[in-house]
């Protein structure tokens, strides 16, 4: 995906492909790190949502949100490593500027394919590392442990594209776009939906 530049899109740009991408899930849905409910709007009034998110402050503005779109069920207090759920549990799984915060990448999708029934579902869209050897790359990975610290988690440095390939996911679509961004000038962001392998293919 990094072979060719991306393309320069504006921030409304951005809003509109996540919109488009998460409004096509369907069935019971789980929203990791669901924050204070940003995403409402884009899904689909008949979806079971089920979300989680660890931080206390942003769960009381989630799940006023949740009531107010009709969702009673409170929000799971858990992180993606540790999902309180069992296997198989939901049609699809959305995440949105997530897979940059998390502590342990590898292990929260490997708990995401766990409650995914086979063929399920996933969304995800996040900021993503400059290619290798770039000055840029290089200026992420410095400031990722100052980022981690002062911005909820974030690491700058993480190549999540290659991450869901390795955690088993097979991609239906993956569109790699920049946006602008302070300071480092504009941002690869990777908007992607895959799946979980129905059992026995390949």
């Amino acid at each position: 995906m990094d072979a060719a530049r991306p393309p320069l899109i504006t921030d409304d740009d951005l809003d509109d492909l996540e919109r488009e991408a998460i409004g096509r899930v369907r069935g019971r849905v789980l929203e990791i790190g669901a924050g204070e409910g940003e995403n409402f709007g884009a899904f689909d009034h008949e979806v079971e949502w089920i979300g989680l998110e660890p931080d206390a402050d942003r769960r009381i503005e989630l799940a006023q949100r949740a009531r107010e779109w009709r969702h009673e069920a409170e929000p799971l207090d858990a992180v993606a490593e540790r999902i309180p759920l069992p296997d198989g549990a939901v049609d699809a799984v959305v995440g949105t500027y997530v897979l940059c915060s998390v502590t342990d990448q590898a292990s929260a999708l490997a708990e995401v394919r766990r409650v995914l029934r086979p063929g399920g579902t996933v969304v995800f869209v996040d900021h993503v590392a400059a290619p290798p050897g770039t000055m840029k790359r290089g200026v992420q990975r410095v400031v990722t442990p100052f980022s981690t610290r002062f911005c909820h988690g974030c690491h700058w440095d993480r190549d999540t594209g290659a991450a869901l390939a390795d955690a088993g996911f097979e991609v239906d679509e993956a569109r790699l776009v920049r946006v602008p961004s302070f300071p480092f000038g504009p941002t690869r962001v990777l908007v992607y939906r895959g799946h979980v392998p129905e059992a026995g293919a390949g």
